[in-house]
């Protein structure tokens, strides 16, 4: 009788990634830490002689697919042979969604990914054990599902009960206390300070630089200590909430009477809402070529326009167009404003000195040159060995044509364009 000796292949040796991860969300506050968590799995590994190739370890959400860069990269690492097992506290560690649930279970049927083990359990390429991960993994989503559900459908109660379901606005403050969740009272320090605001502008037509200025220099102060920027003043004087009402989630248009008390009327509210749209008016109610796309190089604030007129002895009118930074970021800036005549030289310098690869705009031009060079031919019967041969020089003296002779349009797409950032500094247009 034959005696037939079983062979058995050998098994490649398992390098473990310990991931050690702490969510960033709230329902998670009471989660082990990671120090906790790369201790017990450390020991589990001393105990039951696992090689730990690599330790890593993030704070991110596993709800949302390929949002963890540590995660990702162990994912490649395994792909490639750096690691062929992983070590974590538990199955949801890895996995909140189904997304990264099945790349893990994918990895594992395609035998690069060995093993998973977790403190309590191990799982191999084996139905019964992939079909075990697979299940807490989706209990995991399920249960990230219902918090979201739950979490919804509780704001939605309590915007309706009039209760405001975030952090208090500038001139609130939450209620701390438990049983009043959701609840805002009234600042005593910042509450008269931020009605003031509605009163100067909405009584005394006070600007959004004058209101700046006034609080910079009481020293005012939101509720985490710093001094309010030009636009977040801009937002509290258009905030309902300072009349009672609200609207909630933003922009759907569904509006809720707040339980909390109010720090102005609506009839002030509107009275600076009309202030407000009057100086926009004034300020951005015409166009000009050079807005939007030019950046004070001190500040870095945007660069606005803004016309003067002077009467001359003989009746008529000059008119000049200047340019200045907006000082948003720094009322103080120095950086000096220049004629349109002298930025518009300064925007023909930089075509000058720019290379046809960062301009944007190369192929519509290259169109609006041959389109040009085809009527020059056809039309005026100019001679084609008349024409200059450097497409280049066409192409740049084009642009510069639409600069100078241009509409707004054309003079802003052209600058827009320019793969640089454009900076004005000392009366000069420079490259950031």
């Amino acid at each position: 009788m034959e005696h037939h000796t079983n062979i058995q292949l050998p098994t490649l040796p398992l390098k473990y990634c310990l991931y050690a991860r702490k969510s960033t969300e709230q329902d998670e506050k009471q989660a082990l830490s990671i120090d906790s968590q790369i201790k017990e799995m450390q020991e589990l590994a001393e105990k039951e002689g696992l090689f730990v190739a690599e330790i890593r370890q993030e704070s991110h959400s596993a709800k949302a697919v390929g949002q963890r860069p540590v995660y990702n990269q162990i994912i490649a690492d395994i792909k490639s042979g750096v690691f062929n097992a992983l070590l974590t506290w538990a199955p949801d560690r890895l996995s909140r969604n189904a997304g990264d649930l099945g790349v893990i279970v994918d990895m594992i049927d395609q035998e690069i990914l060995i093993e998973v083990r977790t403190y309590s359990q191990r799982f191999t390429n084996s139905p019964n054990e992939k079909f075990l991960l697979m299940i807490l993994g989706s209990q995991a989503k399920l249960e990230n599902d219902n918090k979201s559900l739950n979490v919804k459908r509780g704001m939605k109660a309590r915007v309706e009960m009039g209760l405001w379901p975030a952090i208090a606005p500038t001139g609130y403050l939450n209620e701390k206390r438990t049983d009043r969740k959701c609840h805002v009272i009234v600042d005593p320090k910042r509450a008269p300070i931020i009605k003031q605001m509605f009163e100067k502008v909405g009584e005394e037509q006070w600007s959004g630089r004058k209101i700046y200025r006034w609080l910079n220099e009481t020293g005012f102060t939101a509720h985490t200590g710093k001094a309010l920027s030009l636009s977040n003043i801009f937002l509290i004087l258009k905030q309902t909430f300072y009349y009672g009402v609200f609207e909630w989630p933003k922009n759907s248009g569904k509006w809720y009477t707040g339980k909390h008390t109010p720090l102005i009327s609506k009839e002030l509210f509107d009275k600076v809402q009309r202030q407000l749209t009057t100086e926009k008016q004034l300020t951005f109610g015409k166009e000009f070529a050079f807005t939007k796309i030019i950046y004070c190089s001190y500040c870095g604030s945007g660069i606005t326009a803004e016309e003067k007129f002077k009467n001359l002895q003989d009746g008529s009118v000059n008119r000049h167009v200047y340019y200045r930074c907006t000082r948003g970021k720094d009322l103080d800036c120095k950086n000096p404003p220049l004629t349109e005549n002298s930025l518009t030289e300064e925007a023909l310098n930089i075509i000058d000195q720019i290379s046809l690869s960062k301009l944007g705009i190369k192929e519509k031009l290259e169109k609006e040159v041959e389109r040009f060079t085809k009527f020059q031919t056809r039309v005026l019967g100019i001679n084609e060995n008349q024409e200059i041969q450097d497409k280049g020089v066409n192409i740049k003296n084009y642009a510069k044509y639409l600069l100078k002779e241009g509409n707004n349009f054309e003079k802003r797409e052209i600058l827009s364009c320019i793969k640089s950032r454009l900076l004005l500094k000392d009366k000069k247009l420079v490259l950031g």
